[in-house]
């Protein structure tokens, strides 16, 4: 006979909001077990609000402060920090039976206005996307610190010197490709302060390139036995290897960005027509693109075991609160299966190097290979060129016999 699972009994002022609070944590995703303890932890709040006389308006900061120094005191030994009870408070807090919580002041300085300023400009005008966005912004900030004072003066000083000594310092901290994304993002900020008249002058020009290194080396892909053996590492007779299986098989067959894949919602594939949505990062350039039958398969598949949740991003996060994988999400999720391969530890864009690799060697052109990965610039596609040693090794002609050495 199956056990049956322990549901506390909630007293107190707050026992009227214990079946909301139990259904709004399903939804979330947590387990029926995890469930049952938040609705004990909920009932531990509430007997403490009833032996103190409070009621649930009454339950500020400070009080919920008073309540985990008395469970400490008492020797128990879970549920004792402030993050422990975010959730049951902001459940509470979103039916507004207890105050909302304090939002600390935000200090407004000239920098953090020209920060947001830039911000939005990078968003609105330029269309780029949250990571882009959030790389550019720390390149701002780390330039402008300590060259704009409170008041906002210092912007329209800056010179060339300013620039130089600046990637004189930062440039020897940085690789080779952080330095180039630094360049890059100051770049985009001196363009910005000067098409807003923040600086009289342009200062691009100021900014020297730094070495592009990418034509010396081949794009690094996996072979196909690595790629079988990511895939076969994942545990298909579980959500999360339905999950993993499916979200592998599109990076390495379409070559999709991690960004692109954690992208994807329910909407985006039209079963019908065969297609897949994809919401380029770069520019919001979204495309279509046909759907494999295999991947389309692996999608099917995790679709049937994946959490009824409002969310409507196709892959979810398999611990709770639930919802959409993020971008870092998807390279854990590579990482993770080449640990269970036993092979090196690489990125996502390793995938994406093997599937341009992969059409290349199954006759695609470089355009068409171009467009399925969403290049801008054909140069970058270019690259994929030196991949096929086998066909340049037949285009080498043989070194002439008897010549000068």
């Amino acid at each position: 006979m199956a056990s049956r699972l322990w549901v506390p009994v909630v007293s107190g002022p707050l026992a009227r909001y214990a079946a909301g609070y139990g259904s709004w944590l399903a939804a979330r995703g947590y387990s029926c077990w995890a469930v049952s303890r938040r609705l004990w932890q909920l009932d531990l709040l509430s007997r403490w609000l009833e032996r103190e006389g409070l009621s649930p308006g009454e339950l500020t900061a400070e009080r919920v402060g008073a309540f985990l120094a008395v469970r400490r005191v008492a020797g128990d030994s879970s549920w004792l920090s402030a993050r422990s009870v975010a959730l049951p408070l902001g459940y509470l807090r979103e039916l507004g039976v207890v105050p909302a919580a304090a939002t600390p002041a935000v200090v407004e300085d000239s920098l953090e206005r020209i920060l947001a300023d830039y911000r939005r400009y990078l968003v609105d005008e330029r269309g780029l996307t949250e990571l882009p966005v959030a790389r550019y912004e720390a390149a701002a900030r780390l330039f402008l610190t300590g060259r704009v004072s409170a008041d906002g003066s210092g912007v329209e000083r800056l010179g060339g010197a300013d620039v130089s000594l600046f990637l004189a310092v930062e440039c020897p901290k940085r690789s080779v490709w952080t330095a180039r994304r630094l360049t890059t993002g100051l770049r985009s900020l001196l363009r910005y302060l000067y098409l807003t008249g923040a600086t009289p002058n342009p200062l691009v020009w100021a900014v020297p390139a730094v070495a592009d290194l990418r034509d010396r080396s081949l794009p690094r892909g996996l072979e196909a036995g690595v790629v079988k053996r990511l895939l076969d590492s994942c545990d298909r007779r579980r959500t999360v290897g339905r999950r993993d299986y499916a979200v592998l098989l599109l990076l390495s067959r379409l070559g999709l960005r991690a960004g692109e894949v954690a992208a994807i919602t329910l909407g985006d594939i039209d079963w019908r027509a065969g297609e897949l949505l994809i919401h380029n990062g770069k520019g919001r350039r979204d495309q279509r693109l046909p759907l494999p039958a295999d991947v389309g398969a692996a999608i099917v598949s995790y679709l049937r075991r994946r959490p009824p949740i409002e969310d409507r991003a196709l892959f979810l996060r398999v611990i709770a609160p639930a919802g959409g994988i993020s971008r870092r999400g998807v390279s854990a999720i590579v990482g993770t299966a080449c640990k269970r391969a036993g092979v090196p530890v690489v990125g996502s864009h390793a995938l994406r190097h093997t599937a341009a690799s992969e059409m290349l060697k199954a006759g695609a052109s470089l355009q068409e290979i171009g467009e399925v990965l969403g290049h801008q610039d054909p140069r970058t596609t270019a690259r994929y060129a030196k991949v096929d040693r086998k066909t340049l090794r037949a285009l080498a002609r043989p070194w002439p016999e008897g010549g000068a050495a």
